[in-house]
């Protein structure tokens, strides 16, 4: 399988929104709660627009596979990923690995010397597996509903 990566682009939107809530509502479902996974997804607060926007401030990349968006992540200047998305149907195919080697290499570019994240309870072995340690466990609030997920980073040394 060939991951193709390239930045994101308006016409990704409803592609990169549908990764999003897929990972989400399918993939996170092992580690959080129904009404934990309501409140973290809310579909119906997302506007395609609104969506789009922030993607477009983030400088998002988008993995492609067989012509299909697969996964999407960011990374700023300081190394900070936002977001780190893969879709059900390509979990465990290397779409997070091939993101996060791009993400490194941009923050690095950007200056930063460690990338940092908070990241779900999901998303932590594949973290950690990578040699990220984590900070801290928070517990932030979505539409009411308290979440876990944590903060880790990793040097971008060597």
């Amino acid at each position: 399988m060939t991951v193709l990566l390239r930045p994101y682009s308006p016409a990704d939107a409803e592609a990169t929104l549908a990764v999003f809530l897929a990972a989400v509502i399918s993939t996170a479902s092992a580690d959080y709660s129904p009404e934990q996974i309501a409140a973290w997804a809310a579909p119906e607060q997302r506007s395609v627009i609104d969506w789009d926007a922030a993607r477009r401030r983030s400088e998002t990349i988008v993995a492609v596979v067989d012509g299909r968006i697969a996964g999407f992540s960011d990374v700023d200047d300081s190394g900070c990923i936002d977001m780190m998305f893969v879709h059900p149907d390509h979990g465990g195919r290397g779409v997070a690995s091939a993101l996060l080697a791009e993400v490194a290499d941009r923050a690095r570019a950007g200056g930063a010397e460690e990338l940092s994240s908070s990241v779900s309870v999901t998303a932590r072995p594949f973290f950690a597996a990578r040699g990220f340690e984590v900070l801290a466990e928070q517990r932030p609030v979505r539409h009411g509903v308290e979440l876990v997920n944590y903060r880790m980073r990793r040097s971008l040394d060597g």
